[in-house]
């Protein structure tokens, strides 16, 4: 698979692409394959990071069970500098809260599929990405959101 790395304030990343779609981003370094969709895509990854991109309009193709696919569809929805709660997905999913949870965590696509955005009933809830908890209070400060939690 095409993959192309940069590096963010939250250090290197890799986008992975296949049949068209962005398929997975890493929290690591990797190869710098010049296939158009991963161009665009760090092209607007790198305007994210430095305030000038609130949507990411790139084709995503999330891998994994069905409940992470909608898990990952209806964080998409979720605009720039907005939470939402674990809780508030389960009832819109008709899933458990802690099966969101680990959907949430399994999304394949992290920052690009903004899991970042959503947090427990009284506090941040979990994250995977490399950092954990502090990763997604970056991301949660660097989109304005986190006035509301810390």
């Amino acid at each position: 698979m095409p993959e192309r790395s940069l590096t963010t304030p939250l250090g290197p990343v890799t986008l992975e692409a296949q049949d068209g779609a962005i398929t997975a981003l890493h929290w690591r370094a990797g190869d710098m394959d010049d296939d158009p969709l991963l161009v665009e895509a760090e092209r607007q990854l790198t305007a994210y990071f430095a305030g000038r991109c609130e949507v990411f309009d790139l084709p995503f193709a999330p891998q994994g069970s069905d409940l992470t696919r909608r898990t990952c569809a209806a964080m998409q929805e979720i605009p720039f500098g907005a939470t939402r709660t674990y809780g508030d997905l389960a009832r819109e999913l008709k899933a458990p809260a802690q099966a969101i949870g680990q959907a949430c965590g399994a999304n394949p696509i992290p920052v690009l599929i903004p899991c970042h955005r959503i947090l427990g009933a009284k506090g941040l809830g979990g994250f995977s990405a490399k950092g954990g908890v502090e990763t997604k209070v970056w991301l949660l400060r660097h989109e304005g959101a986190a006035g509301l939690l810390i």
